[in-house]
Formats: C-alpha cells, structure tokens, sequence
C-alpha cells in the first residue's frame, strides 16, 4: 500500500503563488511516477502534471505549462506542486497520486484526500 498526504492549499489572489507538498509513505517504490489532478465543482478530475521517480521526466496540461512546476525529493519521498500566476480558473481541489506516469486518473492506483486551492479575482 501507498499513502499519500498532501498539503499546501489555501486561499490567495491572481496572480500570487502557492507550493503544494504530497507526503508519500509505504510502498512507493512499486509505483512508476507521481501525478497532480485538480477537481472543480461539477467538473471532471482533470490532469495537471506527472514525474517519473526514476529519472524525474515530467509532463504538464496545457493549461499549466510555463507556470506550474512539479518536482520530487526521492529522499523525502516527497513530491511537490509549484504553482505560480495563478488565476482564478486553477481554483479546484488538488490531488496527488501514484501509480503509471500518464495523464488519465485511471492510471493510478493510489490518491490523496486532496487540498483546497482558491484563487480569487
């Protein structure tokens, strides 16, 4: 089993940035790479980036390219979001997760409870 944590989220204006942090414990050297979701309301789960443990490729949403950042401690077990010039569109609840390297969430086989991120206008 894997466990993830993540934490980080809040509320800030446009423009402004934040770091999100996803805490990994158990078996994490049985997954492929890390990945960030974010879920609005009455929205689908979408992709927003992924890193491979081994190695560290990463891949973005087009949405989030150029601003946002992933980037992993593999002696922290620890994979981070930067987040910069947000805009109230980012605003959506934030997951982790672990499994495949690959943007649809049913690639992966382990998911955090998610954190709050709200950029006003």
């Amino acid at each position: 089993q894997v466990q993830l944590v993540e934490s980080g989220g809040g509320l800030v204006q446009a423009g402004d940035s934040l770091r999100l942090s996803c805490a990994t414990s158990g078996r994490t050297y049985s997954t492929y790479g890390m990945g960030w979701f974010r879920q609005a309301p009455g929205k689908e789960r979408e992709f927003v980036a992924a890193i491979r443990w081994s190695g560290g490729r990463t891949y973005y949403a087009d949405s989030v390219e150029g601003r946002f950042t992933i980037s992993r401690d593999n002696a922290k077990n620890t994979v981070y979001l930067q987040m910069n010039s947000l805009k109230p569109e980012d605003t959506a609840v934030y997951y982790c997760a672990a499994g495949a390297w690959g943007i649809q969430p049913g690639e992966y086989d382990y998911w955090g409870q998610g954190t709050q991120v709200t950029v006003s206008s």
